[in-house]
C-alpha cells in the first residue's frame, strides 16, 4: 500500500478526568448484539480530524442506506454528535469472521463500512448494534462472511461511526481500522503474530513524558497479523499515584483518573480500568491495525484470586471474590473483541485455526481453579483443579482433532516457574519432585499428548514480568511420560519488571535464555527498558516456526527456529 492506515487514524491527546459513570444491566447477549459498553470513559482533547468531504459524504450515504437519514445534512454541532473516545478494535478473527468493537459517549447506533482498500472505495455499508448505558456504551458485532470483503492479501478495511439515538442526523466522526483474515484450513501462507501481557501494573501508568504505552507502538511496527494478549489486560487492583520515584531518583509522572485512584470493585470501576488504558494513543493505534485475541489472568479482578476466596485486604469494601470476579468478567467481556455464544456466554477458553500450519488453543487458568494452597496433594479433587475437568477434556480432544502442524498453547501462566502466593502457589509448579497438586492436571495433559502422538506443541505465556525460553524434556524430568516441548515467556507490556523465577524440575525445564532485572532489582519502571514481547513467524513452505524475543525498542534478544516433527502414519 502506498499509504499506511495510521496516517488516516485520528490522534488524540488525553485528559485526566473521565466522564460520569452510567448505569448498567446484568445481562449477557449473543454474539453480534450490542453487548459491550463502557462507563467512565475519558473524553479527549486536540483531535486530528479524519473526515474529509469525501468521508462525510460516504457517511451520509451510509445513513441513507440504513434508513437513519431524517434530514438532508448531518448535524455538525459537537455537543450533539456522539464521540468515539476509545477507538476501534477487531478480534477473534477466522478465515470468514471477525469481531468489531467500539465505544461511544451517548446512546447511539453503530454504523459500519467495509472495503478491500484503504481509500474505502466501493465500501459495503451496514447497520450495527445499539450502544446503550446498560453495557457502558460500547458495542461489538460479529461479522460473518467478511472474507467476501477482503483483498487478495486477506486485508479488510473498516470504518465505524455512531448515530445518536435522539437525533439520527447527529453522526460521529469516523474511526478507521484494518484487520487481516487468517488463511483457510487448506490455504498455507506466511503468518506473523506477537504476544505479551501485563498492561499498566505496579504503579506505572500512562506517562506522556515517556511516550505512553510505547511497547504497543513497537509491536505495531513489526506488522503482525494478530496479537495474543496473554492476560493482565488491566490492573484493577493497582491504583496509580500522580508521581513515582524511580530507582535513579527521577520522577515518573502518571495520568490519573478517578477509576485508577482506587481498587476496582463495582462494574463501573472495572470498566474505568479499561477506559484508562484506552486513553493511550499507542494502544488505540495498535488496536485499529492489529486484531486481538485476549486472555485474562488475575489482575483483571485482583492479585492471585481464585473462586470462592474471601479477601483479607483493607482496600476492599467487597471481600467476596465471587462478586468481584463477576463484575470483572463482565467488564472484560464488554471491553475485549471476544466472541461468545448463547451456550457459553462467559467462556474465555477457545481455539482458532490459522491455515494448515498453525492452530492456537487459548486457556483459562483462572475461572475453574481450586484454592491456592501448598499444592502438594497426592490425589485429584476440586482443590487441585487448575484448568478444571471440563476445560481439560476440551483441550485434550481439541488437540487430538487438530490437523495443524503447530499447536500453540496460549497459557496465561507458565508451567515450570514457581509463582508464589505467600506460602502457597499460584500455578502448577510447587517445587522439585513428583507431580503433585495442580501439577497432576499438567501431567495428565502431557501424557495424553504423548500417548496420542500429538506433535509440535509450543507454549506461549507472560505473567512473570520478564522474558525467557525454556525447553522441557523427560530425560531431565521427575515425571517422564511426555515428549519434549518449548515454552516461551515474554512480558510485561507496561508494568514493573521482576525475576528471574525459580524453575521446578517436575517436567524437566532447562533455561535456554533469560532477560530479567539485575540481581537485587525489582519493579523496574518501563523507562529502564525491561519491557518485552515475543514474535512468531511461520514459513508456509518449510513450516519452520521462528520465535523471537524482543525488547521495547524492537531489538531481537533471542531467536529459536523450530522444525516440525514428521507425522507418523
Amino acid at each position: 500500500m502506498s499509504r499506511r492506515l495510521s496516517d488516516l487514524l485520528p490522534s488524540r491527546s488525553s485528559r485526566t478526568t473521565p466522564a460520569s459513570p452510567t448505569s448498567q444491566d446484568d445481562a449477557n447477549a449473543n454474539p453480534g448484539d450490542s453487548h459491550v459498553a463502557r462507563a467512565g470513559a475519558p473524553s479527549r482533547m486536540d483531535r486530528r480530524r479524519l473526515l474529509s468531504r469525501g468521508l462525510q459524504g460516504a457517511g451520509v450515504g451510509l445513513l441513507a442506506s440504513s434508513g437513519l437519514l431524517g434530514a438532508p445534512a448531518i448535524v455538525m454541532a459537537e455537543g450533539r454528535r456522539p464521540g468515539m473516545p476509545s477507538g476501534v478494535m477487531s478480534g477473534d478473527v477466522t478465515a470468514s469472521r471477525a469481531m468489531l468493537w467500539s465505544q461511544t459517549d451517548k446512546p447511539a447506533r453503530m454504523l459500519i463500512e467495509l472495503a478491500d482498500n484503504i481509500e474505502m472505495r466501493g465500501a459495503f455499508q451496514m447497520r450495527g448494534p445499539v450502544a446503550l448505558p446498560a453495557d457502558g456504551l460500547t458495542s461489538k458485532l460479529d461479522l460473518t462472511r467478511i472474507n467476501t470483503r477482503a483483498n487478495a492479501s486477506g486485508e479488510v478495511f473498516y470504518r465505524v461511526r455512531y448515530a445518536a439515538l435522539d437525533d439520527h442526523r447527529a453522526i460521529s466522526e469516523a474511526t478507521t481500522g484494518r484487520l487481516v483474515l487468517p488463511p483457510g484450513v487448506q490455504t498455507p501462507r506466511a503468518l506473523r503474530f506477537v504476544w505479551s501481557g501485563d498492561t499498566v501494573g505496579q504503579g506505572w501508568g500512562i506517562n506522556p513524558d515517556f511516550g505512553g504505552l510505547r511497547l504497543y507502538e513497537t509491536m505495531r511496527q513489526v506488522k503482525p497479523d494478530f496479537f495474543l494478549h496473554s492476560g493482565d489486560t488491566i490492573y484493577a487492583d493497582g491504583p496509580l499515584e500522580e508521581s513515582v520515584t524511580q530507582h535513579d531518583g527521577s520522577l515518573w509522572r502518571n495520568i490519573v483518573t478517578p477509576a485508577k485512584s482506587k481498587v476496582a470493585e463495582t462494574l463501573d470501576e472495572y470498566r474505568g480500568q479499561y477506559a484508562y488504558n484506552l486513553m493511550d494513543e499507542n494502544l488505540r493505534r495498535f488496536n485499529a491495525e492489529v486484531p486481538m485475541f485476549a486472555q485474562w489472568d488475575d489482575h483483571e479482578t485482583t492479585n492471585n484470586w481464585y473462586p470462592g476466596e474471601i479477601l483479607e485486604d483493607d482496600r476492599y469494601t467487597e471481600k467476596n471474590l465471587d462478586v468481584l470476579s463477576a463484575n470483572a468478567r463482565r467488564a472484560f467481556l464488554e471491553n475485549m473483541p471476544l466472541r461468545t455464544g448463547p451456550a457459553a456466554p462467559e467462556r474465555i477458553h477457545r481455539n482458532f485455526s490459522f491455515g494448515p500450519g498453525l492452530e492456537m488453543f487459548m486457556l483459562d487458568m483462572r475461572s475453574f481453579r481450586g484454592p491456592n494452597s501448598a499444592n502438594r496433594q497426592s490425589g485429584r479433587g476440586p482443590e487441585t483443579d487448575f484448568l478444571g475437568r471440563d476445560q481439560l477434556a476440551w483441550l485434550k480432544q481439541s488437540l487430538k482433532a487438530s490437523t495443524a502442524t503447530w499447536k500453540i498453547i496460549a497459557s496465561d501462566m507458565p508451567i515450570g516457574l514457581l509463582v508464589r502466593d505467600g506460602d502457597n502457589f499460584e500455578n502448577g509448579a510447587n517445587g522439585d519432585g513428583e507431580a503433585l497438586g495442580r501439577e497432576q492436571e499438567v501431567a495428565e495433559l502431557l501424557k495424553f499428548v504423548r500417548d496420542h502422538d500429538i506433535q509440535n506443541l509450543v507454549w506461549l505465556t507472560a505473567d512473570v514480568h520478564y522474558t525467557a525460553a525454556h525447553h522441557y524434556s523427560p530425560e531431565r524430568a521427575v515425571f517422564k511420560e511426555f515428549t519434549p516441548f518449548w515454552e516461551f515467556v515474554s512480558g510485561p507490556i507496561h508494568a514493573g519488571t521482576y525475576g528471574p523465577g525459580e524453575l521446578d524440575n517436575t517436567f524437566g525445564p532447562r533455561l535456554e535464555f533469560v532477560k530479567a532485572p539485575p540481581e537485587g532489582r525489582a519493579n523496574m519502571s518501563p523507562s529502564e527498558g525491561f519491557q518485552f514481547f515475543g514474535q512468531v513467524d511461520l514459513d508456509p513452505e518449510s513450516e519452520a516456526l521462528t520465535v523471537t524475543l524482543k525488547d521495547i525498542h524492537g531489538a531481537s534478544l533471542y531467536q529459536k527456529v523450530l522444525t516440525p516433527e514428521s507425522r507418523m502414519g
